[in-house]
């Protein structure tokens, strides 16, 4: 059984990843919008995880006897004044994601709540890698500030992003 607390935590928890969702989704709109189809392509997979990410916790808490208790999501930001920005706030926001899962990873250990705590070691990890790709898409724009033909290559390549356990494709 899983305490009161980390019960409470959870759920705020899962309450940040939908809200990432649908972060992801309105910056996919927006790429969309902005005719940067690759672009949004990324976003919208970024979003899917994201929803996997709150799915993830859901479970647990389920398996765990917790009450799973949703709360209210607040409206997105629609637009950016570039891609680039856009991708910055996407940057800044996972490591507020970082720091929400260390958060709670330390409540477990504090807890010696040895369950939530092993679960969570996937999430610090998934982490790492949240920041890093946000922050690679962030310095490759840099790059290609004022250089409409480098933004048209990255949103080719940001096109073949594939979900996450998707085959690759090609020889």
């Amino acid at each position: 059984m899983i305490s009161q607390a980390m019960q409470d935590a959870f759920n705020k928890q899962i309450n940040e990843e939908l809200y990432s969702a649908y972060i992801y989704a309105s910056m996919a709109s927006y790429f969309e919008h902005s005719s940067l189809k690759g672009f949004a392509h990324w976003m919208r997979l970024q979003s899917e995880e994201e929803l996997d990410h709150a799915r993830r916790i859901v479970t647990f808490m389920n398996d765990r006897g917790g009450r799973v208790l949703l709360d209210t999501i607040k409206a997105p930001q629609a637009e950016w004044p570039s891609p680039q920005s856009a991708f910055k706030d996407a940057y800044d926001h996972e490591c507020h994601i970082s720091a929400c899962i260390n958060t709670l990873s330390a409540m477990a250990i504090k807890a010696k709540d040895h369950a939530s705590h092993a679960f969570l070691e996937w999430f610090v990890t998934e982490q790492v890698e949240e920041e890093a790709n946000a922050d690679e898409i962030v310095q490759q724009l840099k790059l290609v500030e004022g250089a409409p033909g480098g933004l048209f290559m990255m949103d080719r390549e940001l096109a073949q992003r594939q979900a996450k356990g998707a085959p690759a494709t090609g020889a």
